[in-house]
């Protein structure tokens, strides 16, 4: 899957999350990155977020950091 599909993915979900307290937010896109996206998804993101993360609004970057945790 291209990275920027994923991006645009990751986002919907913040945006999902984006009335919660940030830390529920964060710890909500968190939790569906890792029951609902395949390794691989993951692990492209993780690169992407690597590389500088361009394109994540902050709740998604964060929740990306968490996952490399």
């Amino acid at each position: 899957m291209k990275t920027d599909r994923l991006v645009h993915m990751a986002n919907q979900i913040a945006d999902f999350f984006a009335a919660y307290p940030r830390e529920q937010a964060v710890a909500g896109v968190t939790d569906h990155l890792l029951k609902f996206w395949d390794p691989r998804m993951r692990r492209t993101l993780l690169d992407h977020v690597q590389a500088g993360g361009a394109g994540l609004r902050d709740i998604a970057l964060e929740a990306a950091r968490q996952l490399s945790r």
